[in-house]
Order: C-alpha cells, then structure tokens, then sequence
C-alpha cells in the first residue's frame, strides 16, 4: 500500500462513493467520542462514555478488506456520577480489575450507501465475544494546518448487555427493571494517517 504525500489526493472515487485513498489511520484520542445510552428505571436514558481508546483503521485498496482493530480501557468508563460508575467498574458489570480492556475487531466491510458501510466484527466485552455491526459514515476527509491527512467517521450499533455477561438488574416494585438490556453505541472519531 503506498502512502500519498502531502501534495497527492487524499480521496478517490469507488462506485460513486468518494472515500480516504488506501492507507493507515490511527485514532486520534483527543477527538474520539465512544458514548453509551441505556433505559434507566424504564423512563429515562442514561449517558456514558469512555474515556480512553486507540486503534487503527486500515483502508484497502479493495474496500471489502478494510479493517478497524480497536481497544478500549473500561476503567475510563464515565457517567457523570462517581457511585455509578464505581458499579460499572464492579464485577456486576465490567470487572475493570480482571478485565482492563474490551475491543473490536472487524471482521467485513459492506457498502450500504454513497458514504456509509456496515462494518461487521467481533465485540469482547469481559471474556465475551459476539458478533456486532456498526453502521459507519465517513464525515470527511481533510489535511490538517499542520499537514497531517485526517479522516472523520461516526457510527452506531445496538447490543445486549446481557449476551456480554453484564447481567445484574435489579426489579422495581412497581414493575420492570432499573437497567434496560439493550444498549445504544454511539462513536464519532477522527483518524491521523500514518
């Protein structure tokens, strides 16, 4: 794979899609956002994010054999509220001291749309790995001010805490559970080619 300099173009076109020219993309940490929503109390959503990720995205000349390989540190689990996160962190839900670490690595890369793609792969959570898809966007693709070739994305994707082993609820006595199952994965990012 050849690496275009600061001069080439940073795009080309694939089936009228205008996607990154083949290379390799390391996350940028200072603009990556891996959010979470889950039910709470059956009435509300809950917020959360983690802090701390990397990874690389891999953009072949073929698209279909692009690659994402990401990590992410669940200790840097944040909610806003020190006592819940201090839960999450627990072995009721991620068990940060035995498990310091949830990735995924994709597995498929399929074109859905002008610019947007489901990328399939394997999500570990604990000692759990399941399948999952994220839809994917490319937000765009620029040089920095400081020469740097840069790629955003966003993407979403929908999982049941329940299949990773994160299983603790609690009933309330009306009806219905404090934590709902499904959880909403909402990722925007920027990615440095290397």
């Amino acid at each position: 794979m050849t690496t275009p300099d600061a001069g080439a173009d940073l795009t080309r076109t694939v089936d009228g899609a205008t996607v990154p020219t083949p290379g390799t993309f390391a996350l940028d940490p200072s603009h990556l956002e891996i959010g979470f929503v889950a039910r709470h109390m059956m009435v509300a959503k809950v917020r959360g994010r983690f802090a701390k990720a990397s990874g690389v995205i891999v953009i072949d000349e073929d698209l279909a054999r692009s690659t994402v390989d990401v990590t992410i540190e669940t200790a840097s689990v944040d909610t806003r509220e020190e006592n819940r996160d201090g839960h999450l962190k627990s072995p009721d839900f991620l068990d940060v001291e035995r498990f310091p670490a949830m990735t995924f690595k994709s597995t498929s890369v399929t074109k859905t749309g002008r610019e947007s793609w489901k990328v399939e792969g394997d999500l570990t959570i604990k000692d759990v790995t399941k399948p999952v898809t994220l839809d994917v966007a490319l937000e765009g693709v620029v040089q920095d001010p400081y020469g740097k070739q840069r790629i955003g994305i966003s993407a979403v994707a929908e999982i049941d805490r329940e299949e990773f082993g994160l299983t603790w609820n609690a009933v309330m006595e009306a009806g219905g559970v404090v934590v709902g199952r499904q959880i909403k994965i909402e990722i925007d990012a920027e990615a440095i080619r290397q």
